[in-house]
């Protein structure tokens, strides 16, 4: 049996380098669907190392309340752009209570607003902050130069500034920033401080913002008295689904809400939002590589086409191989395990070319100081193998069950 086999796949190999160009033309398009694939995969794999890594940064103990009703598994209303009034200070302030809420150890406020930043001839766009609450301890954020506000500062008005370490440099390059004033809408403010520079976490951008108080930015700015989000510290990651709970509940209290459904407001964890990235990414990199897969059904037609044509240009020879004995059965097998053979090579240099491909696109990713992962999973690479495979046995079969079918007679007598 063994011995059988051996001189099945020597005869295979031996009839596939009779004729390289065309075995390797046959082969192009399952190189080019494997290798596809496996780029697929690995970049989006190394995309959603990528997100995470940066979503990460805000800790696992980190809850965030938005406006607006959401599903559990969808984003939020308010993420759509949507004026959403429901969040207030109030809310807020309520949260602080240890009566309603036990473990967290700090609250901030926000309301975001972008505005365009003036200094002397300088203009600069950026994102305003209006914060209240323990923003150093939630955000886990230093300042480099300066200070801070005091707490009597963030629950006032007063027209004071903590710039982002990218907006000093932009509007002040090498001067030094703190005591100026720069004006936002015409109003001269101060700056107090400037942040440390933290770069790129999740979808912000902390070295681009300018932070000021929240009452201020509210009335004098933006012309609201309504929130756009509040994020909150828990004492332990391993309270942070209770807490969810009693956000929740004081949050249905004081807005008269008794049914879950009409809840008017969005609590979520940044664990679910890691949760709600993958589900997305997963999603939409398997969508790619399916569409990407397309390619080897294309090289299958192609496989299965050229051997209809060899199987009819050894005609002659499948009619001796009979005549000397050959049964259907092997000579269907050896036209089966050429098809096979050609998608296995064809798939084994695709996933070779891909894995070049995706480590070379992870280098130039990481020298533009990106943290990408080069991820080439072993799932992966025996899928796309696998579908290699699959594909040679599919498109192989009708070929080869059309060798075997031939008379011999018929066969010796083809022209």
């Amino acid at each position: 049996m063994l011995e059988n086999f051996r001189q099945l796949i020597s005869l295979v190999f031996r009839a596939l380098l009779s004729n390289k160009t065309r075995s390797f033309l046959t082969m192009l398009g399952i190189i080019i669907g494997v290798a596809a694939v496996i780029l697929i995969m690995s970049l989006g794999a190394g995309a959603q190392s990528l997100i995470l890594s940066q979503l990460d940064g805000f800790g696992g103990d980190l809850i965030g309340i938005l406006p607006g009703k959401s599903d559990e598994k969808g984003p939020p209303a308010s993420v759509f752009g949507l004026k959403i009034t429901t969040l207030t200070t109030n809310d807020a302030e309520a949260l602080k209570n240890k009566n309603n809420v036990s473990h967290l150890l700090g609250v901030v406020s926000y309301y975001n607003s972008s505005e365009i930043f003036s200094y002397q001839d300088i203009n600069y766009s950026s994102d305003l902050n209006g914060i209240n609450g323990d923003y150093l301890l939630v955000e886990t954020s230093k300042v480099d130069r300066g200070r801070f506000f005091t707490s009597e500062e963030l629950d006032s008005n007063l027209r004071l500034v903590v710039l982002g370490s990218q907006v000093a440099r932009e509007l002040f390059a090498n001067s030094d920033p703190l005591g100026k004033k720069i004006k936002v809408r015409n109003k001269s403010v101060t700056v107090i401080g400037v942040m440390e520079e933290r770069g790129q976490v999740g979808f912000s951008n902390y070295d681009n913002l300018v932070l000021a108080p929240l009452s201020f930015v509210q009335k004098d700015i933006a012309g609201v008295n309504y929130l756009s989000a509040i994020r909150v510290k828990v004492d332990s990651s391993d309270n942070v689904d209770e807490s969810l709970l009693m956000i929740k509940d004081t949050l249905r209290e004081r807005h008269d809400i008794d049914n879950p459904e009409d809840d008017d407001f969005s609590v979520r964890s940044f664990k679910d939002a890691l949760d709600l990235v993958v589900t997305i990414t997963d999603a939409l990199r398997y969508f790619l590589a399916a569409m990407a897969a397309i390619s080897l059904i294309v090289g299958g037609i192609g496989i299965m086409n050229i051997m209809l044509v060899s199987v009819t240009e050894r005609t002659r020879e499948i009619g001796l191989r009979k005549a000397l004995g050959a049964t259907r059965r092997q000579v269907l097998n050896q036209f089966l395990f050429e098809a096979i053979a050609l998608t296995l090579v064809g798939g084994i240099i695709g996933l070779f070319i891909g894995t070049m491909f995706s480590y070379l696109i992870s280098i130039v990713i990481r020298l533009l100081d990106y943290n990408w992962d080069f991820v080439i999973s072993i799932s992966s690479v025996l899928v796309a193998i696998g579908i290699s495979i699959i594909i040679g046995i599919i498109f192989g079969y009708y070929p080869a069950k059309r060798a075997s079918d031939l008379s011999p007679i018929e066969a010796l007598r083809y022209e």
